[in-house]
């Protein structure tokens, strides 16, 4: 069993919404789609789903063409950010509704939807309406419907958002865990790159409607291929600024760093990227030192978010600990050269931070 999409892409009244895109799907994966929003996630779920027709390309399923068949006729679920219930059924009917369109017997769909409520602790609310629960537990009653349909290809669109922050959490870890038996084909959308680290799999990334990179989620994280990868899968986004090797000179920013581990790189100007957990406002070995005017800050307990001009780029960096800076000031920061990723100036990346290949 396998999703295939073959050279899909959209236009709208002349705008590429999806650019062209070939991304294959096998069974049993957990694939999640990663971007801003507005990149294009709910898009092209919609054209799998085939609720949304392509401008071009088809999709395949089971190397079986369904790129005109309607989302009804295809085996397929989709729970969106909004949940969707039937407001004037039970919790126990909402769940059990796929069921009974198939066909199923009674004590088989009393035993789906009893093991579903039971996993997203739905158990108590069984014979209320979606009115009477609460955003987070409606949503649930929504997954738990997604979950007995047993539909080979399961879409979630930021399934998680409207949730509280605990039950968000043990979601995230146990939806990979509770689909794993079916078999089925997951695409899990989301804005958040630790959510798409935390579900595991494989991961695409999205930026303004085409798939920057696709592979599996630790590899993509560690290697971004490009630029565009590097900025999406980032939270916060990752800094950037240019870095200039001449000889035995390193120049960030004009200024000349003692910085070791470039020694085999060829001589030229890069854009040099760190994400923002790796700076550090203590001296560390082996690193480039950076000069920074501090904007703001935001203390959130445990770290310090540090918002920063760098001649004329946007920085952020987190710290941990709570850490009271004079602001509008200068200053010095470093990033071990371990961490640093360097692209060329097509934005394809040339050097991978050395942590990423096992040394750090």
């Amino acid at each position: 069993m396998s999703l295939r999409l073959e050279n899909v892409s959209l236009k709208v009244d002349g705008e590429t919404h999806i650019y062209p895109t070939d991304l294959t799907f096998d069974k049993g994966s957990m694939n999640v789609l990663l971007g801003a929003t507005g990149a294009g996630k709910t898009t092209l779920m919609r054209i799998m789903a085939g609720l949304t027709p392509s401008s071009t390309g088809k999709v395949f399923w089971d190397d079986n063409d369904v790129t005109g068949i309607k989302v009804q006729n295809r085996d397929v679920s989709f729970v969106y950010q909004q949940f969707i219930n039937y407001p004037t059924l039970s919790v126990f009917e909402n769940i059990a509704s796929p069921l009974r369109l198939k066909g199923a017997r009674d004590a088989e769909i009393d035993h789906a939807v009893k093991d579903a409520a039971r996993l997203m602790k739905l158990e108590e609310y069984l014979e209320r309406t979606p009115l009477e629960l609460s955003g987070g537990q409606q949503q649930r009653c929504a997954l738990a419907r997604a979950l007995v349909k047993g539909a080979g290809l399961v879409l979630l669109d930021e399934p998680l958002a409207n949730l509280d922050y605990k039950l968000r959490e043990e979601l995230r870890s146990e939806i990979p865990v509770i689909f794993e038996k079916s078999g089925s084909i997951f695409v899990y959308a989301t804005t958040d790159p630790e959510e798409a680290l935390l579900l595991g799999g494989n991961t695409v990334c999205l930026k303004e409607g085409r798939v920057t990179q696709y592979g599996k989620t630790s590899t993509v994280y560690h290697n971004p291929g490009n630029i565009l990868t590097a900025d999406v899968f980032s939270s916060p986004p990752m800094n950037f600024t240019v870095l200039e090797k001449k000889g035995g000179d390193i120049r960030i920013g004009g200024a000349i760093t003692a910085m070791g581990g470039f020694g085999d790189l060829e001589d030229g100007i890069y854009k040099a990227g760190f994400r923002p957990n790796h700076m550090s406002i203590e001296p560390v070995p082996n690193s480039a030192s950076f000069e920074a005017t501090l904007n703001s800050i935001e203390i959130t307990g445990s770290e310090t978010f540090l918002h920063l001009t760098h001649e004329h780029d946007k920085w952020t960096g987190l710290v941990h600990g709570v850490h009271d800076l004079p602001l509008h000031q200068e200053h010095k920061l470093y990033v071990a050269s371990e961490h640093i990723y360097l692209f060329d100036g097509d934005g394809v990346l040339k050097r991978t931070a050395q942590y990423a290949k096992g040394r750090f």
